[in-house]
């Protein structure tokens, strides 16, 4: 979580350095905000000066023609002003979420598939994708108005006074109020966006894997339990988004009320002034005059009040920015701890003394760990089902870390690992082969697919490599995915295959071609192959059993 350690950045800090990807558009933008906003000053003293000429002075329209051109160029500008620093702000925009994006797809590849899969699949798709959007109002207008909120209101502050020193007065007493209540209420903003996107993020992940295992709820007949779930979900997101709502109109209506307020003191300034009830100025104020300050006391405001619009964005991206670092807060995960030194040339991993524990498990699976892997060894792992077979294949691929001891691995090291649940995705055979080497030619392609026995089903599909599968191998066996998942490695050309029951629901004659693949294959490479099968355990050189939290090296002693 943020704020662990001290040495891990705060979410206002974060916000701060994913501006640094889009700095000279967000800079462009302002500058274009500042430069518009502050013309509102001489088309309030155009306007000013129409009136004072053609109700005061009574000069003829014709006179008054350049005046109106000036006029309409100087709202032209605006707009025109206006409409560029909008484009700049979303391509900014756009710049940042697509580099966060990329940094946190980057972060779940450095946290490792151990942890994504003790996460939530929707939880970690809305930290991609609402967490991200809800960073769009923060870098799309909170950050292009403070610079505009600087320099406007400065600007007709100082033109205030110039033309009457009580009409500036005015507007520098009140100008405090709107940032003190935009402070105050900020902060309770912003944690009702928190708790407002936790909810969103608790929805998401419970939705999307309900969703995913829609047949087995079916199955089971608990479909009317889980649309319950759902509903509360959202229930609690409605009541949580309501209470961000409500502060929002809650907070609008205070600026609006004071901003109000202080355009009403103004101008019952300048009517009793204009009465004759009110004298506090040395020369008499003129239409022009009145009307100038008139119409620059609503604009003084304006950019604080799209400021506190915007105010609960900088909230919500703050909030999501909190939500985010825990994906983008990582500790990588070490491949060796300890002073062990590194591999020797004929080793290829060794360990001493390790101990293996999953994220957020209270006890070490396996402990005491010491093994050496060298090259041309081919090793069965053997034991009960949830020993730890599977846990040290993890550990070896580099997967999972080692704490309480030291695992090396040979310096340049190819690894190549086939699960017991390999991920399979909707596409063809072919593609998922080309996810371990997308540039391998289509001979080597069909090489490592005949070897791992995948052309011997295949052959039988009806357009053979190219027929598509379904997410996670549907359409396919359990077995059929084990030997796409082999194809994988062999394809790879790894120093060290790793392979996690690759014989599992094959019948005796096609677990007797895979097992002779291996074994041709791994010649001069290492292999640790995790079986209940007492042929593949026969086909390997050395048995290493893992009992009672231990490896036993040969069945023998630890």
């Amino acid at each position: 979580m943020i704020g662990d350690a001290p040495t891990r950045a705060t979410a206002k800090t974060r916000l701060q350095a994913l501006g640094d990807v889009a700095r000279k558009p967000l800079r462009a933008a302002s500058a274009l905000g500042v430069i518009g906003g502050m013309l509102v000053l001489p088309q309030a003293a155009l306007i000013a000066l129409c009136l004072q000429r053609a109700f005061v002075d009574g000069e003829p329209p014709v006179r008054l023609l350049p005046l109106l051109g000036a006029l309409l160029a100087t709202l032209l500008l605006r707009a025109g002003l206006g409409w560029a620093s909008r484009r700049l702000a979303d391509r900014a925009v756009e710049r940042i979420r697509i580099d966060l994006r990329a940094r946190i797809a980057r972060g779940l590849v450095a946290r490792g598939p151990v942890w994504v899969r003790s996460q939530q699949s929707g939880a970690l798709a809305e930290r991609m994708g609402a967490h991200v959007d809800a960073l769009e109002g923060y870098f799309g207008g909170f950050v292009p108005l403070r610079a505009e909120v600087v320099g406007v209101p400065l600007a007709i502050l100082l033109a205030a006074f110039v033309v009457d020193r009580t009409v500036g007065l005015v507007l520098l007493l009140t100008m405090p109020l709107v940032p003190v209540f935009m402070m105050l209420v900020g902060w309770g903003a912003q944690a009702a966006s928190q708790r407002q996107l936790q909810a969103l993020t608790r929805m998401g992940g419970h939705f999307a894997d309900r969703l995913r295992g829609l047949g087995l709820i079916r199955l089971y007949g608990r479909g009317a339990s889980e649309l319950a779930g759902i509903r509360a979900a959202a229930e609690e997101l409605r009541v949580r988004s309501l209470r961000v709502l409500r502060i929002a109109f809650l907070s609008s209506a205070v600026l609006e009320f004071f901003a109000s307020l202080s355009v009403a003191m103004i101008a019952l300034y300048l009517g009793l002034t204009y009465l004759g009830m009110l004298d506090l100025r040395a020369a008499p104020l003129t239409l022009g005059m009145g009307v100038f300050c008139l119409l620059l006391a609503p604009e003084f405001y304006a950019p604080l009040r799209r400021l506190a619009t915007h105010y609960h964005d900088r909230a919500a991206a703050l909030a999501a920015m909190d939500e985010i670092a825990l994906v983008l807060d990582v500790d990588a995960p070490a491949l060796s701890t300890g002073d062990g030194a590194e591999a020797s040339a004929t080793s290829l991993v060794s360990a001493q003394g390790g101990a293996l524990r999953h994220p957020a498990a209270a006890r070490d699976v396996l402990h005491d760990i010491t093994l050496q892997l060298q090259r041309g060894q081919h090793v069965a792992l053997v034991g009960a089902s949830g020993e730890g077979k599977s846990t040290l294949l993890e550990a070896l691929a580099g997967w999972l870390p080692v704490h309480a001891g030291s695992l090396q691995r040979a310096p340049g090291l190819r690894i190549g690992y086939a699960p017991q649940r390999p991920f399979l995705f909707a596409g063809s055979l072919r593609d998922n082969l080309r996810m371990a080497r997308p540039d391998a030619s289509e001979a080597e392609l069909e090489q490592a697919a005949e070897a791992a026995q995948v052309m011997r089903f295949a052959a039988r599909l009806p357009d053979g490599l190219d027929t598509v599968i379904g997410e996670r191998g549907f359409g396919l066996s359990g077995g059929e995915a084990r030997r796409v998942a082999l194809a994988r490695v062999f394809l790879r050309d790894p120093d060290l295959l790793l392979l996690d029951e690759p014989t599992a629901f094959l019948d005796a004659d096609t677990e007797a071609a895979v097992l002779r693949a291996i074994q041709q294959f791994a010649r001069g490479r290492a292999v640790v192959l995790a079986t209940h099968s007492a042929t593949a355990q026969a086909a390997m050189t050395r048995v290493w059993q893992v009992r009672d939290g231990r490896v036993h090296i040969d069945g023998g002693t630890p």
